[in-house]
């Protein structure tokens, strides 16, 4: 596993704990209305103490002879942005039409929902940029063909 699969992996893992830790607010705070609660300082708690060991193995060479990257990595980290850009204004096209449809024509949306959003929208980008880096990698064989 070279340098970009491993931060394609952390990336990926990340992205998904972040996502599901605001889901899980989201349901707390919304849904149920309760404030912060000790369930989640634990699971923040959880959620950094695990990163920590990620970005360990992320800067962890195999070997001394590895090199950072190649003509193949590189050609992938750009189809894996080029997918993620188109991802990115795809999501921020029904982040504009979706509102409209719950709160109407007339309504408001608070501003902190405004950045929320956003945070939203990149939270999944980079875990459709890591998806795409390991989707590319995985169709390949070891020698770079299909």
């Amino acid at each position: 596993m070279n340098r970009t699969q491993k931060g394609a992996w952390c990336i990926l893992i990340a992205s998904l704990f972040l996502i599901l830790f605001g889901i899980l607010l989201f349901t707390e705070i919304v849904i149920l209305k309760n404030l912060f609660t000790s369930l989640h300082r634990f699971v923040a708690l959880l959620l950094f103490s695990f990163m920590v060991p990620l970005f360990i193995f992320l800067r962890k060479k195999q070997s001394t002879a590895e090199v950072e990257s190649d003509e193949r990595d590189r050609l992938i980290i750009k189809r894996a942005i080029l997918v993620s850009f188109v991802c990115v204004w795809i999501m921020l096209a029904a982040v504009c039409i979706i509102p409209r449809f719950i709160v109407g024509y007339t309504g408001s949306i608070a501003v902190w929902a405004l950045s929320l959003i956003n945070f939203v929208i990149f939270l999944v980008a980079m875990f459709i940029y890591s998806a795409a880096i390991l989707v590319q990698y995985g169709w390949r064989d070891k020698d770079g063909e299909k």
